[in-house]
């Protein structure tokens, strides 16, 4: 679960900090701020930050689900060899 966390704060870094971005310079350029289109844009660019930024994290996240669920994968075929094997 510790790869789940660290990708997801950092996901969150990279919005907040995307957030800040973009609200910093809508309002150097416009007089009026649009809360809802700040929030679209700035999880557009932390999207496609996080996709190329945060490879490695999420490669280490999907390889600590893979190796969980080949252990239950595992044990649910272990229980069922011995329930055949009972019968």
């Amino acid at each position: 679960m510790k790869e789940f966390w660290i990708y997801t704060a950092m996901r969150a870094g990279l919005f907040v900090g995307a957030f800040c971005l973009v609200a910093g310079v809508w309002l150097l350029v416009a007089d009026t701020v649009n809360v809802l289109w700040i929030i679209v844009i700035a999880f557009l660019i932390s999207g496609v930050a996080s996709y190329l930024l945060l490879e490695r994290q999420r490669s280490a996240f999907a390889a600590k689900v893979e190796g969980r669920a080949d252990r239950i994968s595992r044990k649910y075929e272990e229980m069922r060899s011995r329930e055949d094997q009972d019968d």
